[in-house]
């Protein structure tokens, strides 16, 4: 990075303008963060936010990626679920069908349809996300209330309308940051509302901290710090661990194998071409957070249907059973589940977590890096890796290469996946319960992703604006 280039560059007009737009955007999304859904009782329907929340661990992640949305009951309440639901599946039906993966290689003109079709599509999925939303949160105020909460069809249709206008505005903000600002719109409001759910985290450590009804922290028998000698010297051990964590995830983020490919020489009249060597870099984790995300939606569907279920009858068990098995261990339902504390339940739904997301990240892998495709275009464009025969025997190579990849990409992620469950582990073992640290391990790998990313946007602009000094 060039950070001398990148200061340089702020004295330009335009990249202090562009700048503005993102700081403007960001302030507006936390605004309307905190504008409520026109329903009925808000405080009732955050209480059952707050419920369902803590019962659902996709619950949790939407709340993560909308900056605190969920629990705030605000329009923004979706979030930009649908649209990342939409890409997902745009792209997924893009790669299936021939004829779409034609038209997103036809150039800019492809890829704005595309486009299109997800934006088109991320509507009807706001509108379902939130009637499910509305509906389970009815139930679940109703179950916790003895309040009478009827709804008209005109509560209804505003509810939905505004909920499903917030998430289309939020998708709207973001492609604005993209094209005026610096950097992915859409990446740069997941990272703002994860890093907008610090201030939860640091109040929780900072009660805990100087929570001194056990004893203080002795400094060599000299003097007394007003603090929590146990939870200090954990702090401590976890901002140590933080620093590291964040090194390998920066390292694990960048890692990539670089694969050498060679173009044939060729001649056409008195000109040659080719004869030149290129690079194909393949990354270790090629499908990002994508498998985390798909994990957890597949493990939230058992305990939604369990919710959905309790609703029409209370004293289901089957319904029961699949909350119980299909709810994340955290700060907020421990006392509940695991009154007794840590029992071998506590251990299945991470078990689970982890397998899935190294399945996961083997699917998704093969879906985006398809090695019949690439070898087919390298064997067109004359090229071939050295040692390995073009065609087929080259799509084999390469599936042999990203599939050693995968072996220790896969589980790095679930590894990182698992960083909120070990913290809770360690938090059980030496306090007695969960600390519930607001940013997972997720959460963290999606701050140092786009935040890279961005920085290497910023220093691109910074570069092209101060290119006339290096002449």
């Amino acid at each position: 990075m060039h950070f001398k280039t990148i200061f340089k560059s702020f004295l330009n007009k335009d990249m202090r303008k562009r700048i503005l737009i993102v700081l403007g955007i960001l302030v507006a999304y936390r605004i309307l963060a905190h504008v409520p859904v026109p329903l009925g009782d808000a405080g009732t329907f955050k209480e059952a936010i707050e419920n369902l929340v803590s019962k659902s661990d996709f619950s949790s992640f939407l709340n993560l990626i909308s900056g605190g949305g969920l629990t705030s009951f605000s329009i923004i309440l979706v979030g930009l679920s649908p649209f990342i639901t939409a890409s997902i599946v745009v792209q997924l039906v893009t790669k299936a069908v021939p004829k779409l993966e034609e038209l997103s290689q036809d150039g800019e003109t492809g890829r704005r349809k595309i486009n299109q079709w997800t934006r088109r599509l991320t509507v009807p999925l706001a509108i379902v996300q939130s009637i499910a939303y509305i509906f389970i949160l009815r139930e679940s105020a109703l179950a916790n209330t003895t309040t009478d909460i009827t709804m008209s069809s005109g509560q209804w249709f505003l509810a939905i309308t505004a909920m499903t206008a917030g998430s289309i505005i939020l998708m709207w903000l973001g492609e604005l940051i993209t094209e005026q600002g610096i950097g992915n719109g859409i990446s740069m409001i997941i990272f703002a509302s994860i890093i907008s759910q610090l201030p939860t985290t640091m109040a929780s450590l900072g009660s805990s901290l100087f929570d001194t009804s056990s004893g203080s922290l002795s400094l060599f028998g000299w003097f007394n710090l007003p603090v929590n000698p146990t939870v200090f010297w954990i702090i401590l051990g976890f901002a140590v661990a933080l620093v590291v964590v964040i090194y390998f995830l920066v390292k694990i983020n960048e890692a990539q194998r670089i694969i050498t490919i060679n173009y044939a020489k060729r001649v056409h009249g008195n000109s040659s071409y080719g004869g030149i060597k290129s690079i194909l870099p393949i990354k270790l984790i090629a499908a990002g957070v994508v498998p985390v995300i798909f994990a957890t939606s597949f493990l939230a569907l058992p305990s939604l249907i369990g919710q959905l279920i309790q609703s029409f009858d209370p004293g289901n068990q089957f319904g029961q059973g699949l909350v119980t098995l299909f709810t994340a261990p955290s700060a907020s339902n421990f006392s509940t589940l695991y009154p007794d504390g840590i029992t071998a339940q506590w251990f299945l739904y991470p078990a689970m977590y982890f397998v899935l997301v190294v399945l996961f990240t083997y699917f998704y892998t093969s879906i985006i890096f398809n090695t019949n495709e690439i070898a087919d275009n390298l064997q067109k464009q004359g090229g071939f890796i050295e040692g390995v025969r073009p065609g087929i025997t080259t799509a084999t190579y390469l599936g042999k290469v990203v599939n050693r990849l995968n072996l220790f990409g896969a589980f790095a992620l679930g590894l990182i996946a698992m960083l909120p469950f070990v913290t809770d582990y360690i938090f059980i073992m030496t306090m007695g319960y969960p600390i519930g640290l607001s940013i997972s391990g997720t959460g963290l790998l999606i701050v140092v992703t786009v935040a890279l990313e961005s920085l290497r946007q910023l220093d691109s602009r910074a570069l092209m604006i101060t290119y006339d000094e290096y002449k």
